[in-house]
């Protein structure tokens, strides 16, 4: 459904275009016959304004995310604008035949050289979008010119007439057709003969569907005008989609809660108490793994209750958990790698009579050196850190707890090696966590530092799904050195207790996936919920050393 983001900006668009006509159509009848802009003036001012800020908006999010971009309605609106404005200037342009011919080669080789010039998976929607976009411009402002060199004589061949009636149906089925074909074959690009097939096919169905569906409807509703035969048709074709939807919903919340109800026991899911006691294993029952790996929701409680800040979002959002008047007062601090300990952390605190508060962003270490991402400071993310600091300054926690490395594959930031060469890792401990750890014992906080979560090469469900659990193991040496990097640390501030619970997530050197019956990971590199909470016992009796509480 990945490729359905184009119908979402277009019906917002479409959604939008109605209330800016309207608007114009109200402006300009209130600025009066004297000096009155008239619609259509007024229309194109408030177009080529949405454009110019939607495009410097695309520009400036494709550089920090340019993932995120891609689909964002807000960096895609200046297209649709675009082609506004160029609907509204088009019948005023008063352009020289020749000139248009020359216009609409112009265009015409802009928009094939797009595809083969341009890396669009990583650049768009930014101001390389501007390239197909003003391509197109540039053959619709050529129209027809009537001479026999234009371009307008290819484009308005029959055949491919036909082919541009076809277009957008042809664009919805070669998605699908191509994941398909993918997964089938295990490929991750097609090929030449790949393509081909999977353009064939899709070519295929969409003539079927056309003459199936859309010829069809037509069929149906000849002869039927007004509005209730239309709504009628509608909801035909509505409503087996809403309740296919709807009773979706309700079979998986079922599934999933019956699921949550039976990881509830031990017994059947220790996690990670089988690698603590392995005389666990005899008894471990063969139940399927939790969470469902069809859809592995298995989220931590600070991902749903809004105390988390996402990539976006400066300010620090602090949660407090436990006992208030606790003599004791732990603060979770850190990335979310910090914030993946937090399911145990609760159970620790509520079961001592602590006090737990939570600061916690995605993608931003606690850390005084200067992040980047995407190429770029990490504007939001050194904000974050300030306000966090000048929270902690104001709290005063007995401690922070946070992580000591930072767990990455070779050659990822920590050399030039080739990431994931066997042997080596590229686990670190940065300077910048020591740097902070020293502002905090001027402040009279006590550091607790857990060592870093390894890195996997896949993602830990789609694997575990595909291939089995057995088949699902990364080695520690892929993203962990052998001894943690804060064993080498020489000068260790004098607030600051280690903690590595490495062996429960990589015994022997090997990290499975799946451990008591449990997923270790919801990704590549995230503790689920329920593994992360298994580990209580081990991090209750490292804390309690840690601390003396």
């Amino acid at each position: 459904m990945q490729h359905f983001w184009s119908l979402a900006v277009q019906g917002q668009f479409y959604l939008l275009a109605p209330l800016l006509v309207a608007a114009a159509v109200l402006l300009a009848r209130r600025a009066g016959p004297a000096g009155r802009p008239g619609v259509r003036g007024v229309l194109l001012t408030a177009l080529t304004a949405a454009f110019l800020v939607s495009l410097c908006y695309s520009v400036l999010t494709t550089a920090s995310d340019q993932r995120w971009a891609y689909f964002d309605t807000g960096a895609r609106l200046w297209e649709p604008a675009l082609g506004g404005v160029l609907a509204l200037i088009l019948p005023h342009l008063r352009i020289p035949r020749l000139a248009r011919v020359a216009l609409g080669w112009i265009g015409l080789a802009a928009l094939v050289l797009c595809g083969v010039l341009i890396e669009v998976s990583t650049l768009f929607p930014g101001y390389v979008a501007l390239w197909p976009t003003c391509a197109a411009a540039l053959v619709i402002i050529a129209g027809t010119t009537g001479s026999r060199l234009g371009a307008d004589r290819l484009l308005g061949w029959r055949p491919l007439g036909h082919i541009g009636d076809l277009a957008y149906p042809l664009y919805l089925w070669h998605w699908p057709v191509l994941v398909f074909y993918l997964e089938v074959t295990g490929r991750h690009t097609p090929g030449l003969l790949g393509g081909c097939s999977v353009l064939g096919l899709s070519f295929a169905l969409t003539v079927a569907s056309r003459r199936l569906v859309d010829n069809g409807v037509r069929r149906i509703s000849r002869g039927r005008a007004g509005p209730r035969p239309s709504l009628a048709v509608g909801a035909a074709f509505l409503l087996p989609v809403l309740l296919t939807v709807g009773g979706s919903v309700v079979l998986l919340d079922k599934r999933q809660e019956a699921s949550q109800e039976l990881a509830s026991d031990r017994t059947k899911y220790p996690g990670a108490e089988v690698i603590a006691e392995p005389a666990l294993v005899k008894d471990l029952p063969e139940v399927p793994v939790y969470p469902d790996l069809t859809a592995p929701e298995d989220k931590w409680l600070l991902h749903t209750n809004g105390c988390n800040v996402e990539l976006r979002g400066q300010e620090p959002v602090t949660c407090e958990f436990g006992s208030a008047a606790s003599e004791h007062t732990i603060a979770l601090v850190g990335n979310s790698h910090a914030g993946h300990w937090f399911p145990p952390l609760l159970e620790i605190a509520e079961a001592n009579d602590w006090r737990l508060v939570t600061m916690t962003k995605n993608g931003c270490q606690f850390s005084s050196d200067t992040q980047h991402w995407g190429g770029k400071v990490f504007t939001d993310c050194e904000a974050w850190k300030e306000g966090a600091m000048a929270e902690l300054a104001e709290l005063r926690p007995d401690a922070v707890f946070t992580t000591s490395t930072r767990a990455e594959p070779a050659g990822n930031g920590a050399g030039n090696v080739t990431a994931g060469a066997p042997g080596v890792s590229g686990e670190r401990l940065p300077g910048g966590y020591v740097e902070r750890w020293q502002e905090l014992e001027a402040l009279g906080i006590d550091v607790v530092a857990i060592r870093d979560t390894p890195r996997l090469r896949f993602d830990a469900p789609e694997c575990v799904d595909r291939y089995g659990a057995d088949a699902c193991v990364e080695e520690l040496s892929y993203s962990m050195n052998e001894e943690s990097p804060a064993e080498e640390l020489e000068k260790v501030p004098g607030n600051v207790a280690f903690i590595d619970l490495t062996d429960y997530f990589c015994p022997g050197g090997t990290c499975p996936v799946v451990v008591g019956n449990v997923l270790v990971m919801s990704d590549d590199n995230h503790l689920t919920a329920t593994f992360s909470r298994s580990l209580a016992p081990m991090l209750r009796s490292e804390l309690k050393t840690a601390t003396g509480w």
